[in-house]
C-alpha cells in the first residue's frame, strides 16, 4: 500500500507518516522498483495505534514505549497498565494546571470594564509577571 493510501486509511498526514519514520517510531517501508513507499498491513495497524494512542494524550517517546510492548510477544498487561496509569497522573495535573490558568485569566477578566478607558486591567496584570 501506498503512503497516500495509508494516510487515508489513518488519517495521518503523508508528511506525520514520514516523519515517524524518520525518528524510528515505525520501521522504514520497503521501496518498490520506482523508489515508492509500500506499506504492510502490519505498518499500517502500527500507524494506526499510534494516532489513538497520541488521541489519548501519548507524546512520542510514550508511543514509543507502547509500541514495544504491543510488538513484545512476551509483555504483560501490568507493564502497559503502569505506563497509561502513569499519563492519568500525568494528564489531571496538567488539567489542574489549565484549571489554574483559567481561573486566573476569569479574574482579570471579571475587573476589566471593557470600555473606550485605555486602562486595562488585564494587561497591568500581564505586566506584574
Amino acid at each position: 500500500m501506498n503512503i497516500s493510501k495509508v494516510a487515508k486509511a489513518t488519517g495521518l498526514s503523508a508528511k506525520t507518516i514520514r516523519y515517524y519514520e524518520s525518528i524510528g517510531l515505525i520501521s522504514a517501508p520497503v521501496r518498490s522498483d520506482n523508489g515508492y513507499r509500500s506499506y504492510t498491513d502490519g505498518a499500517l495497524r502500527e500507524l494506526r495505534f499510534v494516532k489513538r494512542a497520541r488521541e489519548t494524550g501519548f507524546n512520542l517517546e510514550e508511543c514509543r514505549e507502547l509500541l514495544a510492548l504491543y510488538r513484545d510477544e512476551h509483555r504483560t498487561s501490568a507493564q502497559v497498565k503502569k505506563l497509561a496509569q502513569e499519563k492519568i497522573v500525568d494528564l489531571r495535573a496538567r488539567i489542574a494546571g489549565l484549571q489554574a490558568m483559567l481561573s486566573s485569566l476569569e479574574e482579570v477578566v471579571g475587573c476589566c470594564h471593557g470600555d473606550a478607558n485605555p486602562q486595562c486591567p488585564i494587561l497591568d496584570e500581564l505586566e506584574k509577571g
